[in-house]
């Protein structure tokens, strides 16, 4: 039984096919095509309206050199936005519960943001490492333990999606498998039991979402700290 409830976290295959790469891919079939119309239906200007709200949201933190980045990041919101969506509905795989994945995403990013620091002001990201007024005793404590933090980054961006999505996928099987255990015995703790999954549902997509502007958000503060 403990193993099945892990099952949903192994990568789906058919016929020895990793099939990952389409369910990373399907997210694009979601989005707009290019179209010579300024206007086409409601739901391309619902999603032109969406893109457009993500893109201010994440360039507010940023200046106009950080601007830039900004269909990197937006695509990347969107990217995960509806990856972790779709992964909510029945019969769907999440690839974003694999750590290997988000890793896969967030070192590049990560290291590309260190990378733009130290090209454009080398001295001012390296001061990062040192507090402006730090007891000379401490410098070389304080220099060890920054440079730590600078380098779990990308292991925390990795580790949160991984862990919150992860979660919120196991109290969902575990609730609904308790549900369905209790319907034919215990009909009113049933009942019970699938108001709070779906409650627990409703927090799932919104942690989705959360997670998600989050991942990206906290890219766009390591960017704005190195440019």
């Amino acid at each position: 039984m403990n193993l099945s409830f892990f099952d949903q976290f192994s990568s789906p295959s058919l016929l020895g096919i990793p099939l990952i790469l389409i369910s990373m891919t399907f997210p694009a079939l979601l989005l707009p095509s290019p179209n010579n119309r300024w206007i086409t239906n409601r739901l391309s200007t619902l999603q032109l309206w969406l893109i457009n709200l993500i893109t201010k949201q994440l360039m507010i933190t940023l200046d106009k050199k950080g601007h830039k980045w900004a269909l990197i990041l937006t695509s990347l919101m969107i990217f995960l936005l509806l990856i972790n969506l779709l992964g909510l509905l029945p019969y769907t795989f999440t690839p974003t519960t694999q750590l290997s994945m988000n890793l896969a995403l967030a070192f590049p990013l990560w290291l590309a943001t260190l990378l733009t620091g130290l090209r454009n002001q080398p001295s001012a990201s390296l001061g990062h490492l040192l507090p402006e007024g730090t007891p000379t005793p401490l410098i070389p404590a304080l220099i060890l333990i920054e440079t730590t933090s600078l380098l779990i980054r990308p292991l925390a961006l990795g580790v949160r999606l991984t862990a919150n999505l992860t979660a919120g996928h196991l109290l969902i099987q575990l609730i609904s498998t308790a549900t369905m255990a209790l319907s034919s015995t215990m009909p009113a703790v049933s009942l019970l039991t699938f108001l709070v999954l779906f409650l627990l549902t409703i927090l799932e997509v919104a942690v989705a979402m959360i997670q998600a502007y989050v991942f990206v958000l906290l890219l766009s503060l390591y960017l704005q700290e190195n440019i």
